[in-house]
C-alpha cells in the first residue's frame, strides 16, 4: 500500500472504524477508491459516506433484506395463461412494463453499495459498465454480478452522477470544495439519516485531504 493510501486508512481506522480496519473492509474500500478517483473530493467524500451507511459500514455490497418480497420488482405474478411475470420498472408516470420468467428469470431486488432495484435498472447499468462486461445484457443476465464490489462501486457512481435513484444527482448539491452534505442524501433517499451521514462524509473528506 502506499503512503497516500495508508494516511487514508489510517485516519479513517479512528475516525469511523473505532481503530480497527478488517481485510473485507479495506478490500471493499479499495474497490470504491478506484471508482470514484475521477471525481472531486467532495463528491468522493459523499459517495464513501453514502457506502458506508448503506453498508452497516461492512463497506461490502449487500443484498436487500427479504430480497423484494411484496415489492413489484420482487415478486412474480401470473396472468390467465399461466405466464410468469414481473414489472420492468417502477415509474409511475409511464405505461406499465413487464418481462416474462422466460425472458429474465431473475427478480430485479436491491443489490449492491446503492440498491439498484428494477430490471430495467439493471440493463441501463449493463450500458454504462461498457468493458467491464462482456456485453450491455451481461448484468440482466446475471444479476449477481452487481453483488461484486468493483462492479457495485461503478454503479453507485453513475447512478449518483447521473440521478438514477431519485432523480437528483452529485452536481445539485456539490460543486468543485462546496458541498451541501445535508441535502446531498436526497440523491439515494430523501433526508432519511442526512445529518449522520454528513458527518460520515465530513470524515472521509478528511481522510481523503490526508492523501495529498
Amino acid at each position: 500500500m502506499n503512503e497516500n493510501r495508508a494516511a487514508f486508512y489510517d485516519t479513517v481506522r479512528h475516525s469511523l472504524f473505532s481503530g480497527n480496519l478488517t481485510q473485507k473492509q479495506v478490500d471493499g474500500m479499495e474497490a470504491l477508491l478506484t471508482a470514484i478517483s475521477p471525481f472531486s473530493v467532495c463528491e468522493q467524500a459523499y459517495m464513501l459516506a453514502t457506502a458506508y451507511h448503506e453498508t452497516a459500514r461492512t463497506m461490502q455490497p449487500i443484498a436487500e433484506i427479504g430480497k423484494g418480497a411484496g415489492r413489484k420488482y420482487g415478486t412474480w405474478l401470473t396472468n390467465s395463461n399461466g405466464v410468469c411475470y414481473c414489472h420492468a420498472h417502477g415509474d409511475k408516470k409511464r405505461k406499465p412494463v413487464v418481462y416474462t420468467e422466460t425472458d429474465y428469470p431473475h427478480l430485479y431486488y436491491g443489490r449492491g453499495y446503492v440498491q439498484l432495484t428494477w430490471l430495467e435498472n439493471y440493463l441501463r447499468a449493463g450500458k454504462e459498465l461498457g468493458s467491464v462486461l462482456t456485453d450491455a445484457g451481461q448484468l440482466a443476465r446475471e444479476p449477481k454480478l452487481a453483488m461484486r464490489p468493483d462492479i457495485a462501486a461503478m454503479i453507485m457512481c453513475f447512478g449518483m452522477r447521473d440521478g438514477w435513484f431519485t432523480g437528483r444527482k452529485l452536481s445539485d448539491y456539490i460543486r468543485g470544495d462546496q458541498a451541501d452534505y445535508v441535502n446531498a442524501r436526497r440523491i439515494i433517499n430523501g433526508t432519511d439519516k442526512a445529518q449522520a451521514i454528513a458527518a460520515y462524509a465530513r470524515k472521509f473528506e478528511a481522510a481523503l485531504r490526508a492523501m495529498n
